[in-house]
């Protein structure tokens, strides 16, 4: 019988075909760990991982309900930089370390948040559709409208990880940028050449205002009617980092009415989106599923980097990223010391 369990609700999750968790098990097998699938659905899922060592979480919300009844969970454990698929405040009340992988796609997102500004600006759709539909000879009018890139305005409204990366590839365009983030000290925005700022101040000078909040509990509709109000009649919004920061309805209000030119999704409020959201038939608005962080290395890394951090977690050594870091200091486990691997989480 293997020395640990890793309980998992059955199904794949971000991926396009099924898993035999064999990147994963690169790092669970030496430590004689077994995946465990379980029901997807809460009851059956409890019935099964209340004795777990660890929890692999995907597909189903990972609540209160369920961590309570878990009796000798050590972890648990997202392949996803997201978190709010999992009570992560209930899970801290019982002690039990939260991870995810915050590093693993951050240049997949930037490129596709850059990708989006320029589709955006440049009315990429736009244009292919009058290609398309035979109508040529309207393209350059349509853009003779739009002012040069060069010297707009590109706002972060959160300066993580992703909105640093973007900030690198919008740069040699010749933004100037500026950013909102009570929580990132002003010299690393400096460093990055960016303005530190309000989040008023962000949303009434920027021509461009990229969203890069998570997904938490303290910034659900973050953005609301006051915000798009305040914004530029001119400006184009970015979305690549969770749909439920914003009143997806104040959004919509905003593009109908003209209070800003543009809006360029990867997220939505609720996903996949209802056949009559308006956002679906709207000449200015720039969409794609949800695939930011997608691209061939996907799977490959985000699979190994879990079974990593379940590995370090179930041989007592703290994880990587952890999300509720403060349980650490009361647990057993110890600090882990870096080591060389081929084929790391982050390759």
């Amino acid at each position: 019988m293997p020395k640990y369990r890793v309980v998992t609700p059955k199904g794949a999750s971000f991926t396009v075909a099924g898993s035999d968790y064999s990147f994963e098990r690169e790092a669970l097998d030496p430590i004689d760990a077994e995946i465990i699938e379980a029901p997807a659905d809460e009851a059956g899922f409890i019935a099964a991982a209340k004795t777990a060592d660890a929890i692999y979480a995907k597909g189903i919300p990972i609540t209160k309900t369920i961590i309570d009844s878990l009796q000798t969970c050590k972890v648990i454990t997202l392949g996803s930089v997201g978190v709010d698929s999992v009570d992560v405040k209930a899970a801290t009340a019982r002690g039990i370390p939260v991870t995810n992988i915050p590093d693993t796609f951050i240049e997949e997102v930037a490129d596709h948040a850059m990708m989006l500004l320029l589709a955006g600006f440049r009315r990429l759709v736009e244009q292919d559709r009058m290609v398309r539909s035979g109508r040529w000879a309207e393209g350059r009018p349509a853009l003779l409208k739009v002012p040069r890139l060069m010297g707009q305005t590109l706002g972060f409204v959160s300066f993580g990880r992703v909105a640093r990366a973007v900030a690198k590839r919008a740069a040699p365009f010749g933004l100037r940028m500026m950013a909102y983030d009570p929580f990132i000290q002003e010299t690393l925005m400096y460093d990055h050449g960016v303005i530190p700022a309000t989040l008023n101040e962000v949303l009434s000078q920027s021509d461009f205002v990229s969203m890069h909040a998570p997904a938490r509990p303290e910034v659900h509709h973050m953005l609301t009617e006051k915000h798009f109000r305040q914004m530029k009649k001119g400006s184009i919004f970015i979305n690549t980092g969770r749909g439920a920061t914003v009143d997806e309805e104040s959004l919509i209000k905003a593009l109908q009415e003209g209070w800003i030119a543009h809006a360029a999704l990867d997220v939505l409020e609720k996903e996949p989106p209802s056949h009559n959201n308006p956002l679906l038939g709207m000449e200015n608005v720039t969409l794609t599923a949800h695939v930011a962080s997608a691209s061939a290395r996907f799977d490959e890394a985000r699979k190994r980097r879990v079974g990593y951090e379940l590995s370090l977690v179930l041989q007592g050594m703290w994880p990587v990223s952890c999300v509720n870091p403060s349980v650490l200091q009361d647990t057993t486990l110890r600090r882990w010391q870096p080591v060389s691997m081929d084929r790391g989480p982050n390759s």
